[in-house]
């Protein structure tokens, strides 16, 4: 599939499209990424007849009004489920993700390096890897491995986490689950749970025995979804870990939003015949996941982040991974720290407050943050994501200066 896109911009955004851009990255079958080229030109509109420009609007993708109509059009046509076309679609914007007008992209650290990467799995998949480290002469103080949520990529947004943290010393890694950002399989599917588990076991391993990191203190850190996978590789490797930082984890799910117990043991019989289809709604979860709405507005330009409807088996998978969890939270031992948005309406906090009374580790610290909402890393206040960094970059230091 080759891409050749033409822009218009019905109103100015903060960064620039991508021009001519070749991405660099190593890749297990010796093949580049194809180049995508968009010519940056301003054009209208005019000769769209005004009904057809009313039906495009009312049937357009929220948060993307900013996109011209044609662009939008060859956008929304583009079929996601498979990775060569999301690796594409990612390199359309790559530019204009690197320039995002926000907080974390505008202090970061101008010289932490970073390498994109693919690894082949057991299974055979394709999974997209990346490292941010400190500037060239730094002294590393630890590597900190990290597990993204649902529908997420640790491209886009992630970028500036992983630059805020690798500022501070620590090298970062972060792997694409299967089926979800740049990494195979189909988009948004979780045939098993433990699946995404068991690759970040497979890939962490690998990457836990990479020069620059070899005998440093490791971290392993997980945001919402990715809060269960590294909760679940903890469980599986308890002693492999020298902590875990869980923000806003997916831990259990609320009794509240749980549908009646006959429509989930219909809905699981369901997933075993129709596991692919797309079966429950989704909320705007940038809706209700971000409070700043700047950053709101940026977070609907993540153009490979899965957000149709939830998969039947995912749903299904994800509601036993939970329980799994819930069930073994006494089992939990590693040094913790977890971090929760007090307001946050997609994971609940007080699952956390669970987590945290379960959990058997010695050394445990919760951080409630008044207001935060779900994406307290990304989707803050300038100053309330700078304190959660902050808080988060403490309790790292403390565990490497010992």
């Amino acid at each position: 599939m080759e891409l050749s896109l033409s822009t218009t911009l019905l109103k100015p955004i903060s960064a620039p499209f991508l021009c001519n851009t070749k991405p660099t990255i190593k890749h297990p079958k010796r093949y580049k990424l194809s180049s995508v080229m968009i010519k940056c030109q301003q054009s209208t509109t005019q000769n769209i007849p005004p009904f057809f420009k009313f039906i495009n609007n009312k049937n357009r993708k929220k948060g993307l009004e900013d996109l011209s109509d044609e662009l939008y059009q060859q956008i929304a046509s583009v079929n996601l489920d498979h990775a060569p076309a999301r690796r594409q679609l990612r390199s359309v914007f790559l530019d204009f993700h690197r320039n995002l007008d926000h907080f974390l992209f505008k202090f970061a650290s101008p010289g932490i390096r970073t390498e994109e990467w693919y690894e082949m799995n057991s299974k055979g998949q394709e999974i997209f890897c990346k490292s941010w480290l400190p500037n060239e002469g730094e002294k590393i103080k630890g590597a900190v491995c990290f597990c993204h949520g649902y529908g997420d990529t640790c491209t886009f947004l992630f970028e500036g986490i992983a630059r805020r943290i690798a500022g501070s010393g620590y090298a970062v890694y972060a792997v694409d689950h299967p089926g979800f950002g740049l990494s195979d399989g189909l988009h948004g599917y979780i045939s098993r749970f433990d699946d995404l588990v068991d690759n970040v076991i497979e890939q962490f391993s690998k990457i836990k025995g990479r020069p620059e990191v070899k005998g440093l203190p490791r971290f392993i850190f997980g945001q919402s979804m990715g809060g269960a996978v590294a909760l679940k590789t903890h469980l599986k490797e308890p002693d492999r870990w020298d902590g875990m930082i869980l923000v806003a984890p997916m831990c259990k799910v609320s009794d509240e939003v749980l549908p009646p117990e006959a429509v989930l043991k219909v809905a699981n019989l369901m997933s075993n015949v129709l596991p692919e289809v797309k079966f429950f709604e989704t909320k705007d979860l940038a809706e209700l996941a971000f409070r700043n709405l700047k950053y709101r507005k940026m977070a609907y330009y993540n153009m490979i982040c899965y957000s149709d409807r939830v998969r039947l088996k995912t749903a299904m998978e994800l509601l036993k991974a939970t329980r799994e969890i819930e069930s073994n939270a006494r089992r939990v031992s590693s040094p913790l720290l977890v971090v929760h948005g007090a307001a946050d309406m997609v994971t609940d906090p007080n699952v956390s407050k669970f987590l945290y009374e379960q959990a058997n580790s010695k050394d445990k610290t919760l951080k409630l943050y008044e207001g935060g909402y779900h994406s307290i890393l990304e989707g803050e206040p300038d100053d309330a994501i700078s304190k959660v960094f902050d808080d988060i970059i403490q309790w790292l230091d403390a565990r490497c200066s010992s």
